[in-house]
């Protein structure tokens, strides 16, 4: 009846889950979602048209801000 619970107490250090580097991790989202940059035919890279090719460099974009993220943001063991 008289327990009482607590909570631990919040750590001093920068917290990982707050980095503003986690910003970061919007972009291979929100850049697929504009038309105009994908929407042609024009250029092309050996011969793939660049709607395809462009797929594919969004695929690299992901990979690529979620592992700089990942490994600025990674707590020290």
């Amino acid at each position: 009846m008289g327990e009482r619970v607590t909570t631990p107490r919040a750590d001093r250090g920068r917290n990982p889950d707050r980095s503003p580097l986690n910003w970061l991790l919007l972009l291979p989202i929100v850049i697929p979602l504009i038309p105009p940059l994908f929407n042609a035919d024009e250029p092309r890279l050996f011969g793939i048209p660049m709607f395809y090719w462009l797929q594919l460099a969004f695929i690299i974009l992901g990979v690529t801000s979620t592992t700089l993220v990942y490994r600025a943001t990674r707590r020290s063991r």
